[in-house]
């Protein structure tokens, strides 16, 4: 009887074993799936920016020829330029607004205060173009909580001419950028123009690495957009706009409370029923010199700026890189057994970069840096998933010494360096 029960009693097996198997086995399939997913999702946005490519070049060849054909009589312009200090390349970069093939245009720059380290630079150079008029305005503390807004809502009400070329001081153009950015503007159904552009360094790995992401990453999600839905936002080196656009948006008041101030213009103007077209000009966006620290702020503050202004798009941005999927898949796969299944994936990773970078860089937008530089983006991409992460951790941003609060829309609440708080309009 006795051996009858023992023999009655079941066997218990190590269950704490065969479960911690299943649950490594089960992570390790996840993370496998989720690397062959991301591996497609990227897969499908380097054929994308592929044929954004396509548009964006085909579209270009398009406007010469459409502007061979346009007569020398050309609308004077006002150019619109707020500054900030000693900001690298200041020189060449404002230089390069004065020797436009141009028949008639005006310079106006705005600064926070009289002695901007900037302005001495402005005077040396329009001395030297005396017939190019150029005006100086201090703004003083801005009221507003967007100090850029503020600034281009003080030179619209200065400004002699109907059509306004907005542009960062960190830009550089050639000599025939307003008269292939200003034409389309003669078509009413339009409202903005806005350019792609391609980083320069001033110097340095970090301004490199930085300079990279802005002729590959930022410049791939510009066309794919161009090329899916056409452009329904502005972008910072250029938006070119009339008088007439940006008072049906209420001017550039309606937007005093916005930190990504191209994108909210561009997206107004597209909203009140204009067109946004995206010129085949391409400006050179100067990277400045700058520690590690200082380019994940950088970085951080365009992507947090992305994410308050297009939060449905910003969310989907996380399906647009390939190297993190591809470490993934070579986590997975080893996990499994399947090493070169791991390695299969990464590689092709790797590759998808590479030919993205040499592609939109350089075929898209002729950045010279794009050819060798190609070598590097896969680290660049792999640092651009890092900050599209850290991006969800916070809501306040640092620019020019003030601090930002975002909100809801790309809206913001402004700490001043003084203290002083401005809340939105």
């Amino acid at each position: 009887i006795l051996r009858a029960e023992k023999s009655a009693v079941p066997y218990r097996f190590p269950l704490s074993t065969v479960s911690r198997s299943a649950r490594v086995l089960i992570v390790a399939y996840v993370i496998l799936g989720v690397a062959i997913a991301g591996t497609i999702t990227s897969t499908i946005v380097f054929v994308l920016a592929l044929l954004g490519v396509i548009k964006f070049r085909c579209s270009a060849r398009l406007e010469q020829k459409t502007l061979a054909k346009l007569s020398t009589n050309l609308p004077p312009v006002s150019v619109l330029k707020p500054v900030h200090g000693l900001e690298s390349r200041l020189k060449e970069n404002i230089e390069s607004f004065y020797r436009q093939n141009y028949p008639t245009y005006e310079m106006l720059f705005a600064a926070d205060e009289a002695d901007d380290a900037a302005l001495p630079v402005i005077r040396e150079i329009s001395e030297r173009y005396p017939h190019i008029p150029t005006r100086i305005l201090i703004t003083g503390q801005p009221p507003w909580p967007s100090v850029l807004t503020y600034c281009y809502h003080r030179l619209t009400e200065i400004a002699a001419h109907d059509i306004l070329v907005t542009s960062d001081s960190d830009v550089e153009v050639g000599p025939n950028y307003l008269r292939e950015v200003v034409p389309p503007l003669l078509d009413p159904q339009v409202g903005a123009v806005t350019c792609a552009s391609r980083g320069k360094s001033a110097g340095g790995l970090w301004s490199a690495f930085n300079g990279i992401g802005m002729s590959a990453e930022f410049v791939a999600g510009v066309l794919i957009a161009n090329l899916l839905e056409g452009m329904k936002f502005g972008l910072g080196p250029t938006v070119a706009h009339t008088k007439e656009s940006i008072a049906r948006i209420g001017g550039y008041a309606a937007i005093g409370d916005y930190l990504s101030t191209d994108f909210a213009v561009g997206n107004f103007i597209y909203r009140a029923g204009y067109k946004v077209v995206l010129s085949g000009n391409v400006v050179d966006h100067i990277s400045p010199k700058m520690t590690f620290r200082q380019m994940w702020g950088r970085q951080l503050r365009w992507a947090m700026g992305t994410r308050y202004s297009r939060p449905k798009g910003h969310l989907g941005e996380g399906l647009t890189f390939a190297v993190p999927f591809g470490i993934l898949g070579l986590i997975g796969a080893a996990m499994l057994g399947h090493p070169m299944l791991g390695v299969a994936l990464l590689a092709a990773s790797l590759v998808n970069r590479i030919a993205e970078c040499w592609i939109v860089g350089w075929w898209g937008v002729r950045d010279p840096a794009a050819r060798w530089g190609a070598l590097l983006y896969p680290l660049r991409d792999l640092h651009g998933f890092i900050v599209w992460c850290a991006s969800y951790l916070s809501k306040r941003t640092l620019w020019r010494g003030n601090n930002y609060e975002l909100l809801e829309g790309g809206r913001l609440v402004a700490r001043r360096a003084n203290g002083t708080i401005v809340n939105p309009l």
